[in-house]
């Protein structure tokens, strides 16, 4: 087996497809690429049992062959190499020699039987996002992902496709984040993908309008189209939580804010907050200002930020973090914050637009 390819198009392949390899395995086949050769086209493939990268790149050659290669030496071999072509070659005896100017490896392939077989991938309804769209509906929602393995089936997103309407939604039992855009398909679909998967396809996802994804189900598993790569994963199993009737569709209390003033008072207040020194953050709505407080043993702070209030006072208590991570995600400089007492839920949507909803459940004040 033998080969010549460009330097930069193999070096970014194998830097997206490792993605999907494993750090540490008991299979030491899965702590490499995969590497196929057919003629003019080298496919590899990173896999980990969970989720599996593929892509192809056009070479120099007229041979065939399949073999493992350790993803880390790999890069790190192709990163360093001198020049912009390199020769790649594997002996029978799964020797690989790499090549480019004075500089030569000699590495030890593993045998491409050791490799576990790919599931078998559904080539049924697609569905097709905007890439740019689908990367900020991602980024949008993941934050609120579980971390928790109580429930697993929230170590995922929702992907609820019905009307028209493709509605992302993700939730820890603390926060609900939902994204909608309205979308060219009428079927109508409901899965969970890994939250690492997702954040694997955000990193390969552009920011071009030309450009879609392909997204693909079965029962099991989901693929994703993007720009000449392959993205598989298995597909998480059991109930998501009935999000829709979470959501409060009155408020009593509606209170529009700068979201960039409210990022900055809440950074202030993250200051006096970490891992081991929790606390609350404090806030009362009343008089056209938003008095925000936090007070910790490292110290206290008060803070002011003016805005639109209308309805009654409130005044209700929150954990810093999960009342900043949407704000950072949310494009419109302001947004409402739709209250109907301290003890309920708070929910947060775009000043100008719903396509965007963030529910976050208040923390109980000592002094309650």
């Amino acid at each position: 087996m033998k080969f010549i390819c460009n330097k930069q198009s193999l070096y970014e392949a194998i830097t997206n497809v490792s993605k999907a390899v494993a750090d540490k395995s008991t299979i030491t086949a899965l702590e490499g690429i995969k590497l196929k050769l057919k003629n003019s086209v080298l496919n590899l493939t990173g896999y980990d049992l969970e989720i599996g990268i593929i892509t192809e790149i056009s070479v120099k050659s007229d041979d065939e062959g399949e073999i493992i290669i350790n993803s880390r030496l790999f890069s790190d071999i192709i990163k360093r190499m001198p020049t912009d072509e390199i020769l790649i070659e594997v002996a029978s005896n799964l020797s690989v020699t790499i090549s480019g100017g004075m500089t030569e490896y000699s590495i030890t392939a593993i045998s491409a039987e050791e490799y576990p077989e790919i599931p078998e991938l559904s080539d049924g309804d697609s569905i097709e996002v905007s890439q740019p769209v689908l990367k900020s509906m991602i980024n949008q929602t993941i934050f609120a992902v579980s971390q928790s393995d109580i429930k697993p089936i929230l170590k995922g997103e929702l992907f609820e496709i019905e009307n028209n309407t493709f509605n992302m939604v993700a939730l820890d039992g603390y926060r609900l984040a939902v994204r909608t855009e309205p979308i060219k398909n009428d079927g109508s679909y409901k899965f969970v993908v890994p939250s690492k998967t997702l954040i694997e396809i955000s990193r390969l996802l552009k920011d071009d309008d030309e450009l879609t994804c392909v997204i693909k189900a079965s029962k099991k598993h989901i693929t994703f189209e993007i720009s000449g790569y392959t993205v598989f994963s298995r597909l998480l199993e059991g109930e998501f939580h009935n999000y829709k009737g979470s959501i409060p569709q009155s408020a009593v209390t509606e209170v529009i804010v700068s979201k960039r003033e409210l990022i900055d008072c809440l950074e202030r207040a993250s200051l006096l907050i970490n891992e081991r020194i929790k606390s609350p953050v404090k806030c009362v709505f009343e008089n056209g200002e938003m008095k925000m407080s936090c007070h910790t043993s490292i110290g206290k702070m008060n803070d002011t930020v003016y805005a639109d209030i209308t309805g009654p006072k409130i005044e209700i208590g929150f954990n810093c973090k999960y009342f900043l991570d949407p704000l950072k995600t949310v494009s419109d400089e302001k947004v409402r914050l739709l209250m109907n007492s301290g003890n309920l839920p708070m929910k947060m949507i775009p000043e100008k637009g719903g396509e965007y909803t963030f529910l976050v459940l208040p923390v109980r004040l000592k002094n309650d």
